[in-house]
Order: C-alpha cells, then structure tokens, then sequence
C-alpha cells in the first residue's frame, strides 16, 4: 500500500470517528462537530447572541479554532506515523 492511500485512508477513518451525520429537511445529510467542540460553538453563538462580543471577533475566534484543530490533527498524525515506523 502506498504511502499517500494510507494517508488517505487514515483521513477518511479520522473524518468518519469523529464526525456524526444528520438528515435535515431541505439540507440532506448535515455533519455534525463531537460534544466537545459542539458545546465550545454554542458558547460562542450564546456569547455573540448576548452582545458579550461582536460577530466579528465570534468569527475570528471560530476560525482560529478551526485552523488550530487541523494543524493540531495533523500534527498528532505526524507524530502517530513517526511512532508506527519507529
């Protein structure tokens, strides 16, 4: 097996564990984030929705959070990678 089908298929079974799927009227099949980070996007909405920040900084941080979680995923693959050779 290649090295890029393994990386493939090791994204596909990480997006599989941790995403969850919901069929919406209107929308088809939605994913849906784990507990965790669905409870830090609420608090963030409730935060925005309070007027305890504005929209744009609700944004900026949700964004960040996004980038961090991949740069975060694909670092602890690196590292799982490097172990599994080692």
């Amino acid at each position: 097996m290649s090295a890029m089908t393994r990386q493939l298929n090791g994204a596909h079974e990480t997006v599989r564990a941790f995403t969850r799927r919901v069929e919406v009227p209107w929308l088809g099949v939605v994913a849906v984030p784990p507990p965790d980070k669905l409870a830090y996007y609420a608090g963030i909405g409730v935060l925005t929705a309070l007027q305890v920040i504005e929209w744009p900084l609700a944004l900026v941080i949700t964004a960040g959070h996004l980038l961090a979680d991949q740069h975060l995923s694909g670092l602890a693959k690196g590292i799982g990678e490097a172990l599994e050779t080692a």
